[in-house]
């Protein structure tokens, strides 16, 4: 083995590098597929319920007034390519963390950053109702937003 490795010009280094790269994208893409991680590049809100703690989430969208009009990705994600992307990306990586230790809070809360995106969202796609409220800053201070009046529009009704 020393001798073909020598013929090859590798050092024994080189060998253990490639044996931990391949180790951890055999890993990766085992873990990728394994969690249907190809289903997050769609917009199909059943990529939502790969977890199972979505589960009441997707239910009470499905019951909702937006249901016909909005999916997930049309609330909770930015509308641009590029934004879309990253916090599809930083989002994945939280919930992938969360779900994997098991260390995310019941009831899922939304968290400060996707709170913004989802009071962006609602404000461009209903600009028309909401314009004179928007240009006379009713919402610069963050507690003054949709959800806080409009809860059971995106999952449907409260507990």
């Amino acid at each position: 083995m020393m001798e073909y490795v020598q013929r090859l010009g590798l050092s024994w280094w080189t060998l253990i590098l490639c044996g931990i790269l391949g180790s951890v994208s055999g890993l990766a893409s085992y873990t990728f597929w394994y969690a249907q991680g190809a289903s997050y590049f769609r917009a199909d809100p059943k990529a939502c319920v790969n977890c199972h703690v979505m589960r009441e989430h997707y239910d009470g969208w499905q019951k909702a007034s937006h249901h016909a009009h909005a999916k997930c990705v049309d609330c909770h994600l930015p509308h641009d390519f590029v934004g879309k992307y990253i916090a599809k990306a930083e989002n994945g990586f939280w919930h992938s963390k969360g779900f994997t230790l098991q260390d995310f809070p019941e009831p899922i809360r939304i968290k400060p950053k996707n709170s913004h995106i989802l009071q962006a969202n609602c404000t461009t796609c209903h600009q028309e109702m909401v314009g004179e409220l928007t240009a006379h800053g009713a919402f610069a201070d963050g507690s003054n937003n949709c959800i806080r009046c409009h809860v059971s529009v995106g999952h449907g009704p409260t507990r």
